[in-house]
């Protein structure tokens, strides 16, 4: 009995610590955000949605102050350009995680033995289109940041800490990174495939 008390009485004694608060911040600006994005060595789609999550709301938010850029920024046009880069970057990182959803859900082939699953299979075709055709829409927008980080201005400018997202920039523009052609190249395959399994005959 006398063990029993004791340890009830280390526990009322313990519990209020624990149930402290611990010191933390509000996720408030475009850098914060962006440091909760990670990969993972098996991405499975609740990956995918959770990195879409945070990379959304760093689209949305606000810059924090130069002094917390993730480079060294020491003048206005070095901050305009980081700005350009970061939201062509932002956008390039939906893209890969939409493709990855999409790649989830989408069906490579219409085997004869899918015909009893066939509406199952069209609605899997479906949410893969939708994640393929939101993919479009940000390759769209990362080549539009990413024409205006290349602006003669900043030419002469280097962000040494930012170095890939000035390459990814130059990759758009002379074409080596090309996710438009990627993605629409999966649609005229999902295509292809959602027309094999509305022909099926699922009679049998």
């Amino acid at each position: 009995m006398k063990v029993k008390n004791l340890f009830k009485a280390a526990l009322i004694l313990i519990l209020p610590a624990v149930a402290l608060p611990v010191n933390g911040y509000y996720v408030t600006y475009k850098e914060q955000y962006y440091r909760l994005f990670h990969l993972h060595y098996i991405q499975y789609p609740d990956d995918s949605m959770e990195n879409i999550y945070w990379l959304e709301h760093a689209m949305k938010a606000d810059f924090a102050n130069p002094l917390y850029a993730l480079t060294l920024i020491e003048n206005e046009t070095q901050w305009e350009k980081y700005r350009y880069l970061f939201n062509m970057h932002i956008n390039l990182k939906l893209i890969e995680q939409y493709l990855f959803l999409g790649n989830k859900w989408n069906k490579r082939n219409a085997y004869f033995y899918n015909a009893p699953f066939r509406d199952q299979n069209l609605e899997s075709l479906e949410t893969a289109e939708t994640c393929y055709r939101t993919a479009l829409y940000y390759w769209d927008e990362a080549v539009a940041w990413a024409e205006k980080s290349l602006d003669r201005r900043f030419r002469w400018i280097n962000l040494q800490k930012i170095q890939f997202w000035e390459d990814e920039a130059f990759r758009i523009e002379k074409g080596t990174l090309d996710y438009g052609k990627t993605i629409r190249r999966e649609l005229t395959l999902l295509q292809g495939v959602r027309e094999k399994f509305e022909a099926m005959d699922t009679s049998y």
